[in-house]
């Protein structure tokens, strides 16, 4: 409804202005071109992305200070708060980076966009930028081109800063022209009510072009030419910070619970440190004098000294939430609960798949791998009630025999009811996502991302493993003949021992203790062989066991096998560094079992 009513207004607005004065239109361009090459420049910057992405992360925002000027960089880069805004919420959603983290990029990303103020006035004003405009174009145009996605990402950035460039151009001239047709100067309003008025219109603008900095380089232009006054000028560049966290809100809707906890904290910080500039709005302006004597700018350089109002105080805004940062994230927390927002409690949901994540390629494949361990988790716990055992034992350092003998209960869990409520749904999200996931990625994720659906559909099968185990399972436990018994104990024991080490390969970052641990489960794989072994055979020649009891158990030793070679296989895929050699170590590499745990004692010694 929104849309149909504002969308027709824009258009009617824009109309009304083109017919009133050709040189709007010129105005009009140049915000268009402007917006064009910002587009550009984010498709450029997505190239080279890289598989590098969740390192780069993890080492510059570990740390309060390296979010902040991780958010400085990338926006002083990429020349857009808004799309910064909307890259953090995708971390964020595919679980890359924490809320804390996320809200250090944003204030750095405030901090960032400053730099956009001084290099239009400081460059973009003082030069004729169509000269380099125009090469950039011809350059970037011919790189889009190329199959080469490195020189297709140049192309783009080169085609971005020329369609920017271009934008300041007409926006600068179209201005000037303007003047003849109507002087917006002496509309100026000064003052507390001009103030007021002029932050509104700084808001609706940015809302409008979803871009602070289109509308920042618009007041400049405008500014530079006369055509609105200083003071004014001031106060659509708050206007202009506030209306930037608009797109933040935008881009959360379709992200996670974490991700519209960010889009909130955006919206606080913007809204303080834009209170905070109107209520000492007159000490700023003292500062900003004072600090442009200090540095040499003239006194009616107006479009430098906006810019340096600009970055006084997004510094302050920033200086001022720093301390609060943690009580922030507990605030939203506390305001924006997940179990609020997914629905029936008794069907686990999907935590990490999003639209938002679907932005860049590494955080779709970072949210798929983060919810097939979600997968896994939940299976882990299924699996340890189908074997009548406690996960909190598994997980512990109890020894297995006594893990085995301490039964979870003493009726049969209910699989198909566990299966409907927290396996089904999100194995089916995960493999719907995939495939939306896969239209946006190079042939070596899609290659990847094929290994992933594998994982999920062998945990999945698992799962349908321990139902078709369960019932023997429960019966020969209880059995009086102590041989089938033995047994199936035995199974338990086995299956019980798998999960304990899939878990320690899910938590631990020890490269060479999770080869190992792999290579055992495949060991450990080839106990289940009873007939090869011998076992079988033993057992029924010496009647130890009925004929019915023979089949039942070579059966369910089918099953436990399968099981194993599947968390085995899972494990492989979503456990192992996914880009280092190990992978292909953990594939090759086989030692026998006694040698795999003389390694690892001499390790806990």
């Amino acid at each position: 409804m929104l849309k149909r009513i504002f969308l027709p207004s824009i258009f009617i607005i824009l109309s009304y202005g083109f017919w009133i004065s050709p040189d709007f239109k010129e105005i009009s361009a140049g915000v268009a071109i402007f917006l064009f090459g910002m587009l550009f420049l984010e498709e450029g910057f997505k190239a080279f992305s890289g598989g590098t992405l969740e390192r780069i992360l993890q080492k510059s925002t570990n740390k309060l200070y390296k979010s902040i000027g991780f958010g400085v960089i990338t926006t002083t880069v990429m020349q857009s708060s808004s799309l910064v805004s909307v890259l953090t919420i995708s971390f964020l959603g595919a679980g890359l980076i924490g809320l804390a983290q996320g809200i250090g990029i944003i204030f750095g990303a405030n901090i960032g966009t400053t730099t956009g103020a001084w290099l239009v006035a400081g460059f973009g004003l003082k030069v004729k930028i169509s000269a380099y405009a125009m090469p950039m174009l011809v350059f970037g145009v011919i790189l889009i081109f190329q199959k080469s996605k490195s020189l297709k990402g140049m192309g783009y950035i080169l085609a971005g800063l020329g369609f920017l460039f271009l934008g300041i151009h007409y926006m600068k001239d179209g201005f000037e022209a303007f003047k003849s047709t109507i002087d917006l100067a002496s509309y100026a309003v000064s003052g507390l009510k001009g103030l007021f008025i002029f932050t509104s219109i700084g808001i609706f603008a940015t809302v409008v072009m979803q871009s602070s900095h289109a509308t920042l380089v618009l007041i400049i232009t405008a500014l530079a030419a006369g055509q609105i006054s200083y003071e004014n000028a001031l106060a659509l560049a708050i206007g202009a910070n506030l209306g930037t966290t608009i797109t933040a809100i935008i881009g959360s809707m379709s992200s996670n619970i974490i991700g519209k906890r960010l889009a909130g904290a955006h919206l606080i910080f913007n809204v303080v440190t834009g209170l905070i500039a109107i209520i000492f709005m007159s000490q700023i302006i003292y500062s900003v004098d004072f600090i442009s004597d200090a540095v040499g700018i003239a006194g009616d350089d107006y479009t430098l000294k906006l810019a340096v109002f600009h970055t006084i105080f997004n510094l302050i805004g920033v200086i001022v939430m720093i301390p609060f940062i943690n009580s922030l994230v507990n605030f939203l927390e506390f305001a924006l609960k997940e179990e609020d927002l997914q629905g029936d409690k008794n069907f686990d949901k999907v935590k990490y798949l999003n639209d938002s994540v679907l932005e860049i390629q590494e955080t779709s494949m970072a949210a798929i791998i983060r919810e097939t361990k979600h997968l896994y988790e939940n299976a882990f716990e299924i699996i340890a009630q189908g074997i009548n055992v406690k996960k909190g034992n598994i997980v512990s350092s109890m020894n297995l025999d006594e893990v085995v003998s301490e039964v979870y209960s003493q009726t049969a869990v209910d699989i198909d009811n566990f299966y409907n409520r927290k396996i089904k749904g999100i194995y089916g999200e995960i493999i719907d996502f995939s495939t939306k996931a896969q239209s946006n990625m190079s042939p070596e994720y899609i290659e990847e991302l094929y290994k992933l659906k594998l994982a999920n559909r062998d945990i999945v099968e698992a799962v349908k493993d321990i139902k078709h185990l369960q019932k023997n399972l429960i019966k020969y436990t209880e059995s009086t003949n102590k041989h089938i018994k033995k047994q199936y104990d035995t199974i338990r024991k086995d299956l019980a021992e798998l999960l304990r080490n899939i878990n320690i390969i899910a938590t631990t970052d020890e490269e060479d203790v999770i080869i190992l641990l792999l290579s055992k489960t495949k060991v450990h794989t080839e106990k289940y062989d009873i007939i090869a072994n011998g076992t079988l055979d033993n057992l029924i020649r010496n009647s130890l066991i009925t004929n019915e009891m023979a089949t039942s158990l070579m059966n369910d030793t089918v099953y436990a096998y399968d099981i194993s070679q599947k968390f085995t296989a899972m494990a492989e895929v979503i456990f192992i560094n996914r880009c280092g050699d190990m992978r292909s170590l953990g594939a090759d590499m086989v030692v026998s079992d006694e040698d795999i745990d003389s390694i690892l004692e001499k390790k806990d010694n």
